[in-house]
């Protein structure tokens, strides 16, 4: 099975590659969370966010920081 990347995702391959192993390791991880916030959506490369994206990822940020915040009291 052959899959074809486009220009953005062999970009963002080829950064991964460079990273040291740790840090891919971490860059994977976070990449995970991402996709399951997009909950199978298809990513949209045009690299301008609506409001409405913006409010999402100031949300889950938001969510994220409490959620490390109670933990660690």
């Amino acid at each position: 099975m052959v899959i074809v990347l486009t220009d953005k995702e062999e970009q963002l391959v080829q950064a991964v590659r460079t990273l040291p192993p740790d840090v891919a390791e971490r860059m994977m991880t976070w990449a995970g969370r991402l996709a399951e916030l997009a909950k199978g959506q298809p990513v949209d490369w045009s690299g301008s966010w609506s409001d409405e994206d913006l409010a999402d990822a100031t949300a889950a940020s938001l969510r994220n920081f409490e959620e490390r915040e109670t933990q660690s009291s």
